[in-house]
């Protein structure tokens, strides 16, 4: 089974409520298993438009990852980092090649 990831970038207004959102998202993190690979962390745009926060996080499987992202305690934080981000985020299932 493919696993799944989260691919996230995001351009934080409020340092200090960003706080909040990752203490809002860690239960829904820990039920589903969430391994964080990319987690902030230098970078630089080569290509296209970049983004001052970058995340990857490597689920179980693409389930899995709709699932925790759909999740009660997930979409609650999700609202706090609408209201302090600014950003894309998207579910992809992994290759098995």
């Amino acid at each position: 089974m493919a696993k799944g990831y989260w691919i996230g970038r995001v351009n934080v207004h409020d340092p200090e409520r960003y706080k909040e959102y990752v203490a809002a998202a860690a239960p829904a993190y820990k039920e589903y298993g969430a391994n964080f690979l990319v987690r902030g962390g230098k970078c630089e745009a080569v290509e296209g438009e970049g983004r001052s926060r970058n995340v990857v996080v490597e689920f179980e499987s693409y389930e899995k990852a709709l699932a925790c992202y759909n999740s009660p305690a997930y979409t609650a934080a999700r609202a706090i980092r609408k209201e302090i981000a600014d950003g894309e985020m998207i579910i992809v299932e992994g290759f098995e090649g």
